[in-house]
């Protein structure tokens, strides 16, 4: 279906981009994402691109000789979004990284898709300011979280990636060059194109320039580490915090199996694993009046709900111990497992322990390590199933029951298939059953006005036709 590379190829893009930047030996790793378990792609090519006019002409010469192109930031995705399927160019944005601007008047960044996370983090945070997405891969790019629409640890507060975008330079797949949105604070023109573009994964265009929205950073902050005694009591909790008047600005959980999964990982322990299960509830101030009055309310309302205890987190020191192994627990588990699969599903907060519970049961039934954690707040769960020591043969007849098992129990819940991850090639089938055969429709429509000969990413979120 697609043309692959020839030797006019390579010389088309060495002659636009130069030796350095086109690799027919691809880098380690390029073939895949942080999941093993969705396979190795079959990229031909690799290159580095430094502006918009070279991925113009890039997505030009493969539109017109229909050569797959799959955009890759730094491959820390989770579904195999970035995994070619189809051979061709695999387009990597990690060196057009540079911050164009930082404007505290406007409260606003123009940054390239390349930008690292934890960089954006840093240059406007040196200036009181604060880009609110929060996810958890900090080394993941700009670009590649407008790509999946990355939620966080502080959506509850700020909301995901889509909410903190105002503007993008796309290059469709002709080549040409557009912009999406305006860098203004209210826009009600037209169809929402640059949020369309916003979590497309790569399908309908290559993102080469973002203006991100800005707030002023918060004075003060301090974080709760509760435990409680079980599960159930534990989210069930949440559903009383999020009610307070002040919104917290993290409310995650997690269970001790992952904390213990964490310390061997680390070789650090968390200030408490006596328990087992936990929230970390964090509130963000101006001021030290403001902070305490938030930290006496909630600490009030979680000890008429249980918690056995509250540990305040309120120097540098104790807030590194608690939010290192927070962001550690992906790695953590894979380290602790030979491979494994996730699930990324969202639900009502009213419904997370009931989920839970049953993913014990399935846990019980098929006699296969399931470990959970997640933003209790928003009811985003992730959900890892661990192959350990099974045979192989056993895993691939029982690793489908359990992620069947887990969608199906999701959708009767009136859940959605990813909150933050995406869709990728791995999820493609539950999202059929997620949103049904018209919605799927309407995408394929979509995709083929944006890439009518289907060369972008292609085989990701939907089939090919």
């Amino acid at each position: 279906m697609y043309k692959n590379i020839d030797q006019n190829d390579i010389e088309f893009l060495t002659q636009l981009l130069g030796k350095d930047r086109v690799l027919t030996t691809l880098p380690d790793g390029f073939n895949r994402d942080e999941m093993p378990i969705y396979g190795e792609g079959n990229g031909e090519v690799a290159v580095y691109v430094l502006t918009t006019q070279e991925v113009s002409a890039i997505l030009k010469y493969a539109n017109t000789h229909h050569i797959a192109v799959t955009t890759r930031g730094s491959g820390t995705g989770l579904v195999g979004a970035c995994v070619p399927l189809h051979g061709g160019i695999i387009l990597s944005t990690v060196k057009m990284n540079k911050i164009l601007s930082i404007d505290p008047t406007t409260m606003t960044a123009v940054v390239e898709p390349g930008v690292l996370l934890m960089k954006l983090a840093t240059e406007t945070e040196s200036r009181s300011l604060m880009y609110p997405p929060d996810p958890g891969e900090k080394s993941a790019t700009i670009g590649g979280n407008a790509a999946t629409n990355a939620g966080g640890m502080r959506a509850i507060k700020y909301g995901v990636t889509r909410e903190y975008i105002k503007s993008l330079e796309v290059v469709l797949a002709s080549g040409e060059i557009v912009d999406l949105g305006k860098a203004v604070s209210k826009n009600s023109s037209g169809y929402a194109l640059k949020d369309l573009m916003i979590g497309s994964e790569g399908t309908l265009g290559v993102i080469t320039k973002l203006t991100l929205k800005l707030i002023p950073k918060p004075a003060l902050n301090v974080s709760l580490l509760v435990p409680f005694d079980d599960i159930a009591t534990c989210l069930n909790a949440v559903q009383e915090i999020v009610q307070l008047p002040d919104v917290c600005t993290t409310l995650e959980f997690m269970e001790k199996e992952v904390l213990d999964d964490a310390k061997e990982y680390l070789g650090k322990d968390f200030p408490d694993r006596n328990y087992p299960a936990y929230l970390i509830v964090t509130y963000s101030a101006s001021s030290q009046i403001q902070l305490d009055a938030m930290i006496e309310q909630a600490s009030t309302l979680l000890r008429s709900l249980h918690a056995r205890d509250i540990f305040l987190s309120d120097t540098v020191e104790r807030q590194a111990a608690l939010w290192n192994t927070r962001g550690a627990f992906l790695e953590a588990i894979k380290n602790s497992t030979s491979l494994m699969d996730e699930a990324d599903v969202v639900l009502k907060i009213t419904r997370i322990a009931d989920y839970l519970a049953y993913i014990k049961q399935l846990e019980a039934k098929t006699q296969v390590r399931i470990r959970t954690f997640g933003h209790a707040g928003d009811g985003n769960l992730h959900v890892y199933v661990c192959k350990d020591k099974i045979d192989d043969e056993r895993w691939q007849v029982v690793l489908p029951q359990i992620m069947d098992a887990l969608y199906q129990k999701a959708a009767q819940e009136k859940g959605a298939v990813s909150g933050e991850h995406g869709i990728g090639h791995a999820k493609k089938a539950y999202l059929i059953q997620s949103v049904g055969e018209t919605q799927i429709e309407l995408m394929h429509s979509i995709k083929n006005v944006f890439d009518p000969k289907g060369i972008l990413n292609p085989n990701k979120v939907i089939d090919l036709k």
